[in-house]
């Protein structure tokens, strides 16, 4: 929402508090206005969940949707670092300095796009809210800044616990890790400890320690849940790897056509969208190298997002035990498509390990991560559908009446800002302490929790590591790095199978032209 639909949609003495909100300074409360409890997961594909196709047991998320709405056409920034920078401050990463991934080490980098930390240019949601009269939580990982002057209670959040860095094992940090990875309970840097420690486990334990410590205050309150899973390294508990270990023996090829046929069935895809092909780079089933050994990281991953799902019905039973239930928007989504990557390359594996016990470190790898994005192609990193599209789930019992509802208009993680910022009637400001603030780039989705169409973006732009692209109503132009641009008319053929650039080529050089305009804007590097 731009700054003048803010002003409309709220009273003009909220308005004139919350624009000159400093660190610290509160607002007037407001009678009414929801929590807000916004969960991300980490490199979870889009049919990742029971409730877009997936054979996971996610029942408390499948249940949010069921009581809520559940898009069809979200999107993520691509990759962690700028996925987590936009939902965060309403911008394109490069304008809050995230176009690339985190800084490491305590040199300074050139200021800029790629800087590797939030700006001072960008507001972030918690500071903008805590000006407005709420209080401020974080639970999980933060990978916007790894120097303690970036941490998240320098950006706006009164309490904090979880990892500032990026992946991590989920038994604690490795000791061969410890000069990369930090955990931090508030401003101090501490080790997780503990036979029982399992990082999930410990991001909704404090989760829930935060709802519990807000209980008898007065002021509304965002809980920022950050999980890691099911990021790589594969790490569960036995009891949960149990509960899939053999359901995956059946391969990647079985997988992708029993989930696309269950997203056909759900209306979340339309049919008329082919399941892609598998990756070139991925063998037939048939052709797998110790299937066993698949078939195990599989079922690990799934048990991963099964106790992440865990996490959320015990933050969900916090808020009804605080009686809170119905005054809160709960936004669920994931960061960016599944991850391809391989990790055995870093040497951190214990040799004689296996996939979920403490002391391996290993990833699911291509294979999956192409089941997992179906029916897309590509994974996390690029932009074609398979790296940005994300489910994302809203429930708010006391604000949007539509139950089970599949919503098919075009949402972006920008938009999370402006939606929590409309709703609690709070203005994005035009400066903040002293520093001139880049106007929010996203659009509130209030209008759609109403049912109603709402004035959509004229352009969604991408790019991350020389993969860009933008979309125009159901136009998307496409290119991987270092590769040519591809141009989809996304309404009949979503998993990007039939180029039209050639036929249509006026199309294609006026999407060019566009995504060049606004990478100058942004700061977005172009291929040489």
């Amino acid at each position: 929402m731009r700054r003048r639909e803010f002003r409309q949609a709220m009273g003009s003495g909220l308005a004139a508090a919350a624009m000159g909100a400093t660190a610290g300074a509160a607002a007037p409360n407001r009678p009414g206005r929801p929590n807000f409890v916004l969960i991300l997961a980490d490199d979870m594909g889009f049919s990742d969940l029971g409730c877009y196709g997936s054979e996971i047991a996610t029942p408390h998320l499948d249940g949010l949707a069921r009581d809520g709405v559940r898009f069809t056409h979200f999107y993520s920034a691509a990759r962690c670092c700028p996925s987590r920078a936009s939902l965060l401050t309403g911008l394109y990463p490069h304008q809050a300095g995230m176009g690339g991934m985190v800084t490491r080490g305590e040199t300074a980098p050139e200021e800029g796009p790629y800087q590797g930390y939030l700006n001072r240019s960008c507001v972030t949601l918690a500071e903008v809210l805590k000006g407005a009269g709420y209080r401020t939580y974080m639970s999980g990982k933060w990978h916007v800044g790894e120097r303690p002057e970036h941490w998240p209670r320098q950006r706006g959040f009164d309490r904090y616990y979880g990892l500032i860095s990026g992946a991590s094992s989920y038994w604690g940090i490795l000791e061969q890790e410890r000069d990369r990875r930090a955990f931090a309970l508030d401003d101090a840097r501490i080790l997780p400890e503990g036979d029982r420690f399992y990082m999930t486990d410990a991001f909704t334990d404090y989760a829930v320690t935060w709802l519990d410590e807000h209980a008898g205050r007065e002021e509304p309150f965002l809980l920022y849940l950050a999980y890691t899973a099911p990021h790589w390294p594969l790490h569960a508990w036995p009891e949960d790897i149990a509960k899939y270990r053999g359901k995956y023996a059946r391969g990647w090829d079985a997988l992708r056509e029993e989930r696309y046929a269950r997203l056909v069935n759900l209306g979340i895809i339309d049919p008329r969208w082919k399941l892609s092909p598998r990756d070139p780079d991925v063998p037939a089933w048939e052709e797998a190298d110790n299937p066993a050994d698949w078939d195990l990281r599989m079922a690990v991953y799934a048990a991963m997002v099964d106790r992440l799902d865990q996490g959320v019905g015990r933050v969900l039973e916090a808020l009804r035990r605080l009686g809170q239930e119905e005054n809160t928007l709960v936004m669920f989504l994931s960061d960016n498509g599944g991850c391809h990557e391989s990790v055995e390359g870093r040497n951190l594996n214990t040799p004689g390990t296996e996939p979920g016990e403490a002391g391996s470190f290993v990833a699911y790898r291509r294979p999956w991560a192409n089941a997992s994005n179906t029916p897309f192609r590509l994974f996390k990193h690029w932009v074609h559908e398979g790296g940005i599209a994300t489910p994302f789930i809203a429930r708010w019992p006391g604000g949007i009446a539509r139950k089970d509802a599949l919503e098919h208009q075009v949402g972006h993680i920008t938009d999370i800002m402006a939606t929590c910022l409309d709703l609690a009637g709070a203005a994005y400001p035009d400066t903040f302490n002293g520093q001139a603030i880049t106007p929010c780039e996203g659009r509130s989705l209030a209008p759609v929790f109403r049912g109603e169409q709402r004035e959509p973006h004229e352009r969604l732009y991408w790019e991350h590591m020389g993969n860009r692209a933008v979309r125009e109503g159901d136009w998307k132009l496409v290119a991987a790095r270092d590769g040519d641009w591809a141009l989809y008319n996304l309404a009949e053929d979503r998993t990007e199978l039939n180029d039209l650039s050639k036929a249509m080529p006026e199309r294609a050089q006026a999407l060019f032209q566009a995504w060049d305009a606004w990478a100058d804007r942004v700061g977005a590097r172009k291929p040489a």
